[in-house]
């Protein structure tokens, strides 16, 4: 899914986006309600996650903006304006959920599914690379011309990051971060042999180098 994420609080934020993109959802975040109602008008997601007490524009007057110029898209609601009349304000918006904090992850990824199933929204991991390969981040499997080839977890987790943010420049800083998490972090020359791998399995031009900065999936 295309989520986008309205919260200021930028710790809570990454941890959601962490929890999120594990589950293969792409998270775009937001710290204000006018950049966010920009950017909701430019894009298509499939869920926004709304923080209400953020700068700008808050989380009920972006989202009953949006209802009423006819912007359907599912919303949940998560915010420390937990009382009985902060719930139903929420509901009487136009939102789909409403999730009080403080809470934890297992029940936002709980919510978030039964949104996917009520608006039947697609559920999968299988990720159009181009027109002839495929990549199903699930199982780290390249499907090449109808034909599989089994990737290593971190190949998987490496090119899952750059299809995640294609046509965005990636920097190496942040795939040493964001691939390899707590473990060692890697070396530019690692980096550079994990791209010339990928390169190999699906194609040469597919990854561009930034020099000097990093790498873009461009494709």
């Amino acid at each position: 899914m295309k989520i986008l994420l309205l919260e200021d609080d930028v710790v809570l934020s990454e941890i959601i986006i962490e929890h999120l993109e594990s589950e293969h959802h792409h998270v775009t975040a937001i710290y204000d309600g006018i950049e966010a109602e920009n950017l909701i008008f430019e894009r298509k997601f499939d869920l926004l996650l709304l923080d209400v007490n953020v700068p700008l524009l808050s989380g009920f007057e972006l989202l009953k903006e949006l209802r009423e110029k006819g912007n359907t898209t599912p919303a949940i609601f998560i915010t420390s304006m937990n009382s009985s009349q902060n719930v139903s304000d929420g509901f009487s918006l136009g939102a789909n959920d409403y999730l009080k904090k403080p809470f934890e992850m297992i029940e936002l990824k709980a919510r978030i599914k039964n949104i996917q199933r009520h608006f039947k929204i697609e559920d999968s991991s299988i990720i159009s690379v181009s027109n002839s390969i495929q990549y199903d981040a699930s199982r780290f499997i390249l499907i090449v011309n109808k034909k599989e080839r089994i990737l290593s977890k971190k190949e998987g987790e490496f090119l899952f990051y750059l299809l995640q943010h294609r046509g965005e420049v990636v920097t190496t800083h942040e795939l040493m971060v964001n691939v390899w998490s707590y473990d060692n972090a890697p070396t530019e020359s690692t980096i550079r042999t994990y791209i010339k791998k990928l390169r190999k399995f699906i194609g040469e031009g597919a990854i561009s180098t930034v020099w000097g900065v990093g790498y873009i999936y461009e494709v």
